[in-house]
């Protein structure tokens, strides 16, 4: 969840005794457990040195390497996800990166006699939405607002607002818009308990 701190100052005020200020109190109560255990998971990762921006959600991340190569920016949302931090990976703001997706950043070249190791770092630009069970390949570049779809395999960049789909990743006709103004947290059960009530 948000960092406690961002979320105790900016929590819904209710007047004490109003029905809405017991509600929202259970709810916060209730949902604590949760937000403790995803602050720890944020702290641990930035002691190792990845740089997270306190409003970032961080499920269960499974982070393999070096962790100074991770970068996550505001209001973005990590599911049940697994990073190989061979080389680095930025993620921007308001990107939504589903359960069960793979973000690599090394490999072997198949064209070298040696089968020497190669990595190149992953870029995942603002308002991004990687779907169920996507994998990310080494040097890939997802542009703003891309989406690419539930079990998509993705070797080649993205452009921004572009949508692909299957394996290997191609875009379908369809577009997003060029104006995205949304945050990916918004709909989580705890932040709602907190900034809403």
């Amino acid at each position: 969840m948000a960092s406690i701190s961002y979320l105790w100052s900016n929590r819904a005020r209710f007047s004490f005794g109003n029905r809405n200020f017991y509600r929202a109190w259970g709810k916060r109560l209730f949902s604590f457990p949760e937000l403790l255990k995803r602050n720890l998971r944020r702290l641990q990762l930035i002691r190792n040195g990845a740089i997270i921006s306190p409003t970032a959600e961080i499920g269960k991340l499974k982070a393999d390497g070096h962790k100074e190569n991770l970068l996550i920016g505001s209001f973005t949302f990590i599911g049940r996800v697994y990073m190989a931090l061979h080389d680095k990976i930025e993620i921007g703001e308001r990107v939504c990166i589903n359960d069960g997706v793979e973000i690599l950043t090394a490999s072997h070249d198949v064209s070298d006699p040696k089968w020497n190791h190669t990595k190149r770092k992953v870029v995942i630009d603002d308002y991004v939405w990687i779907g169920t069970g996507a994998l990310i390949l080494p040097g890939v570049h997802l542009g703003r607002g891309s989406v690419v779809g539930a079990r998509a395999v993705v070797s080649k960049s993205v452009p921004p607002g572009a949508i692909v789909v299957g394996n290997p990743a191609s875009p379908v006709f369809k577009t997003r818009p060029d104006q995205l103004d949304y945050n990916p947290c918004e709909f989580l059960a705890t932040n709602r308990a907190w900034l809403i009530g």
